[in-house]
């Protein structure tokens, strides 16, 4: 688990964070031991990338599709210190489309760490059913 942390920890400083300068990075692990890391990237014209999102596309356009656990770690710019953060309701909605319910989503924050499963941050994910 260190390394998937220590891959978020490194994501988290290519942050493109001018406006709100909280910088988020994130780690994918996927179930055959790969890594796939994202950064929030802010712009001022459109809506902004979360640092989950970034790490699932990533993932998915290199043919990707069993996927493990994420790490994510943010903090303020230019401080180590980190916060706790979890995935905003968009980033929850898309990940429940690409990976299981038992998937597993650990907020890093040094010796605090809080560990969650897709199902209990998205209990009730919006489902198209034809």
């Amino acid at each position: 688990m260190m390394q998937q942390i220590n891959k978020a920890i490194e994501a988290k400083k290519n942050a493109y964070a001018p406006y709100s300068h909280y910088q988020v990075g994130a780690c994918l692990k996927t179930k055959n031991e790969k890594y796939y890391t994202g950064c929030n990237i802010e712009n001022c014209g459109i809506s902004s990338i979360c640092a989950e999102r970034v790490a699932i596309v990533k993932a998915l356009s290199e043919g990707e599709k069993e996927f493990e656990s994420m790490v994510i770690v943010a903090g303020a710019e230019g401080d180590e210190k980190l916060d706790i953060a979890t995935p905003c309701g968009y980033c929850r909605q898309f990940l429940s489309e690409f990976v299981d319910n038992d998937f597993k989503i650990i907020l890093y924050q040094g010796e605090n760490k809080k560990e969650y499963t897709m199902k209990e941050l998205l209990p009730y994910e919006f489902i198209f059913k034809r």
